[in-house]
């Protein structure tokens, strides 16, 4: 699933080429993603008006029109947005097409279909925080993320850390591949209980998971399977992964094996040695 770093590079990728651009048309190809795509009040609503911006929250990418109405779509687990020159070739599983006033056409492609295309009304834009996004915390770079707040979130709980940091109301797109690398860079073991990290090593972490998410964005995100960036190009951060995907091979740190832990489900890689 794109996380944090990737949802950012397609929103960068974007940006620049959407702001300023009309809406035209659309076209669906009638079928639902994990949600039912709004078709009728997109074609109601949309043509004629301009996109004003690209913002992302969390996993999620805004598109804000003149209006003030929101395009938010979620790349789900193989989600792809990216813009095409009209009349280009459909290609299999493009879903949604919107058809812009510069003769390229915005496409969303998603083979498993738990993406998601939602229409969020101009009169309840001041009140997205409290209403889309009211379970959801704050983004890791926020100066509301600190540790302070995390030894608050955490106190008395036995959730391991690993699984806390991924919990999207306590912080938001941390997924599975950073957790497990930003807990290595801060040597804390994934399944340490939350509760019980002190503020010092919350400060630490707080510092590595800004530095990997920063060092990721930088490299397009990573690409393990299928993820393509707005431009097409496949992410390289996974050429610099210390111990995700890496069981049984050395730790970069200490040269001890690499484990494998299995945390809510999840796979969690990490040194014993260097991770307490």
């Amino acid at each position: 699933m794109p996380e944090l770093p990737e949802v950012e590079v397609v929103k960068q990728g974007l940006a620049p080429l959407l702001a300023g651009r009309t809406i035209v048309d659309l076209a669906s190809d009638g079928k639902s993603l994990r949600t039912p795509v709004p078709v009728s009040m997109m074609k109601k609503l949309l043509p004629g008006k301009v996109i004003l911006s690209v913002k992302r929250r969390a996993k999620y990418l805004l598109l804000e029109l003149e209006d003030k109405t929101l395009l938010i779509i979620h790349l789900g687990m193989t989600g792809k947005l990216g813009l095409f020159p009209k009349g280009a070739p459909q290609i299999l599983h493009d879903h949604i097409c919107w058809y812009l006033d510069n003769d390229m056409e915005l496409r969303f492609n998603d083979i498993r279909r738990f993406g998601s295309v939602v229409l969020f009304p101009a009169e309840k834009n001041a009140l997205l925080e409290d209403t889309f996004f009211l379970s959801t915390g704050p983004e890791p770079f926020d100066s509301a993320f600190n540790a302070d707040y995390l030894l608050k979130k955490a106190a008395g709980r036995k959730k391991p850390v690993k699984n806390f940091i991924m919990d999207s109301s306590v912080v938001a797109g941390i997924g599975n591949i950073y957790a497990n690398e930003s807990l290595f860079k801060a040597k804390i073991r994934p399944s340490k209980p939350s509760g019980s990290v002190s503020k010092k090593k919350w400060t630490t972490l707080i510092g590595e998971i800004r530095n990997v998410l920063t060092e990721a964005i930088a490299c397009g995100g990573s690409t393990i399977s299928n993820f393509i960036g707005a431009s097409g190009d496949r992410g390289y951060f996974q050429i610099n992964f210390n111990v995700y995907g890496r069981k049984a091979q050395n730790c970069p740190r200490c040269s001890n094996p690499i484990k494998l832990l299995k945390l809510g489900g999840r796979s969690s890689f990490f040194c014993p040695k260097c991770q307490k």
